[in-house]
């Protein structure tokens, strides 16, 4: 399968494309406007990447300040892009994917790294080489649920998958997880008095 990872960020966005290699993505412009090249080179690199799938870490929704307004537009952004070029995408919550990565929920993107090396053999330093460590993880959680693991990471990480709604996809194997359970609601009986 051609899966692409997405960490997505307005500074520097973490690629990892379908033949394992990875770049970041750093907007120019100023405000706003880093939106349009956002835009410009996902279209780009999605015109080269083909993807039948792209794995997108999602925006837990705990931003404060400035970031819970710019993530969500940036989320957006990318969202179109892939719609518009007709690529089907799933998201991943941070907690899984970490749990996924290192087997701890809260780990950091030093962990993420040294998991990387210990289990694939791949080293990602720098400074922003995080966000494309993460973009790197989010393939191959994209491939794991999908029968086809780049990496061997022990069975109690592989479970954390299943809490995503990973979509059957055309001429695609089928995810290995079933879907995750559908929430039960209760309702409350209103007894006539």
């Amino acid at each position: 399968m051609r899966i692409m990872g997405l960490d997505l960020s307005m500074k520097c966005t973490g690629v990892c494309f379908p033949d394992d290699s990875t770049a970041l993505i750093k907007p120019r412009g100023d405000g706003d406007r880093r939106l349009l090249s956002i835009e410009e080179r996902m279209t780009a690199a999605l015109r080269v990447a083909r993807p039948q799938l792209a794995v997108i870490e999602d925006d837990p929704g705990l931003f404060r300040g400035a970031s819970a307004k710019v993530i969500p537009m940036v989320h957006a952004t990318v969202r179109l892009v892939l719609m518009r070029s007709g690529v089907p995408f799933v998201l991943v919550n941070t907690k899984t994917l970490k749990l996924y990565a290192t087997g701890h929920g809260g780990a950091d993107k030093a962990s993420m790294a040294v998991a990387a090396l210990t289990y694939a053999g791949r080293e990602f330093t720098g400074d922003k080489g995080g966000d494309q460590c993460d973009a790197w993880w989010l393939r191959a959680a994209g491939h794991a649920a999908y029968g086809e693991p780049v990496v061997r990471v022990p069975k109690a990480n592989m479970d954390a998958l299943r809490e995503v709604a990973w979509p059957t996809l055309p001429g695609a194997p089928a995810p290995v997880f079933a879907p995750p359970p559908a929430k039960q609601t209760r309702r409350r009986r209103r007894v006539a008095a």
